[in-house]
């Protein structure tokens, strides 16, 4: 199993969602976050400067199997990617164990119903 967590840009949160719905990623948490970035320049709209030294992202967090974790990040770069600075990140780090609270399921199988197991 591994985690995969993905920073993207708040802008691209519904691509991103849709595209794994797309992929059968049908659990994920989301969190909205802020963080540090490499640029330091102000932006400019409307003749206003903007501040981007703090910027606004959203973290999507999953866990999958083994089996989903290419398909998972395929799914996030097609839909979060804008060929722009600032496109974000995604981390997959491993898992070592899952329990279903419910039953007491343990390993991959306590990620998803075994009925509907294809």
């Amino acid at each position: 199993m591994k985690k995969i967590e993905a920073i993207i840009r708040k802008t691209k949160f519904e691509e991103v969602k849709d595209a794994l719905l797309a992929a059968d990623i049908e659990w994920f948490s989301y969190y909205d976050v802020r963080g540090i970035g490499k640029a330091r320049q102000g932006r400019i709209y409307r003749g206003v400067v903007y501040d981007t030294s703090s910027i606004e992202r959203t973290l999507v967090s999953i866990v999958v199997r083994d089996k989903n974790v290419e398909k998972t990040v395929k799914a996030i770069l097609k839909a979060a990617r804008t060929d722009e600075i600032g496109d974000g990140r995604i981390f997959v780090v491993p898992v070592e164990d899952s329990i279903r609270i419910r039953t007491g399921e343990r390993g991959d199988i306590a990620l998803y119903n075994a009925e509907q197991e294809k």
